[in-house]
């Protein structure tokens, strides 16, 4: 196209040819409306959480630096994060269903509570390997505490509640635009009283308390009911199952060394 035709359809209406006479700018302008786009999808809400500072780390569980909550999950990046396992004295394993307006896997059953520790001197310090103590993966328990008062409304419960079971890297995509590529420290808590549970209903749509027979039920079910790929990950690979039926003596299952690849 020569130049005086690129001026001439600069001045048309036809953004296409306007585009192609400035090809920099095009990729600039097709970039920007996309991130318009998928912005205009979004619930207002969890829209403004995607600026939260989470934790880039190596393979090795080494930080590298802060990563916006929105760039995990449209590159991926490799951040930290946590599932929280709640058993009741009854020894149920109790389920959230997702709001339909979270960003990444909307509607989906999983396990009490999944989210990131924050980028802060709060939320990141790094875990002991002399031991597991109060103060192992304090950060962790902290963020953990942090989100389980924000989704269910539990706030009468302490730190040293949280059994840190192990650390786990998986990846998992939730659409075109979104996906996930997390270093997970699973936490457990046994012998939890979940009469008081407020969920947040931006956050939580439905809660349940299920024994394994239940649960078993449900997974197999997956027209009815989809659960969320880390959770599918924790059960398939028999970890949960683990956990489950060892409430009693968790201390011999923990793994504070070994971080566990699940896909």
């Amino acid at each position: 196209m020569s130049l005086t035709n690129c001026f001439k359809n600069y001045y048309t209406i036809d953004v296409e040819k306007q585009l192609a006479c400035w090809p920099t700018m095009a990729v600039h302008v097709r970039r920007i409306s996309s991130i318009r786009s998928i912005a205009e999808k979004l619930n207002p809400i969890q829209a403004h959480y995607l600026d939260e500072p989470c934790i880039h780390v190596t393979e090795k569980d080494e930080p590298i630096g802060s990563v916006s909550k929105k760039d995990c999950h449209r590159n991926p990046i490799l951040h930290r994060a946590f599932s929280v396992f709640i058993f009741d004295p009854e020894r149920r394993l109790l389920l959230q269903k997702r709001s339909l307006d979270k960003i990444t896997f909307p509607g989906v059953w999983t396990n009490a509570c999944c989210s990131h520790p924050l980028h802060n001197r709060s939320e990141m310090d790094m875990p002991s390997h002399s031991g597991e103590n109060l103060d192992f993966a304090i950060g962790i328990r902290r963020a953990a505490k942090r989100k389980l008062d924000h989704e269910l409304g539990i706030s009468n419960i302490d730190l040293a509640q949280f059994h840190v079971m192990g650390r786990f890297i998986y990846k998992a995509v939730s659409d075109n635009d979104w996906m996930e590529h997390e270093l997970d420290y699973a936490l457990v808590v046994p012998n939890f009283d979940c009469k008081n549970i407020s969920p947040n209903s931006e956050e939580v749509s439905d809660v349940k308390l299920v024994d394994q027979s239940t649960l078993e039920s449900m997974m197999q079910d997956s027209k009815t009911h989809k659960f969320s790929p880390w959770f599918n990950l924790f059960a398939n690979f028999d970890w949960l199952k683990l956990w489950w039926n060892n409430l009693h003596d968790l201390e011999k299952l923990k793994d504070l060394t070994a971080i566990h690849r699940l896909n």
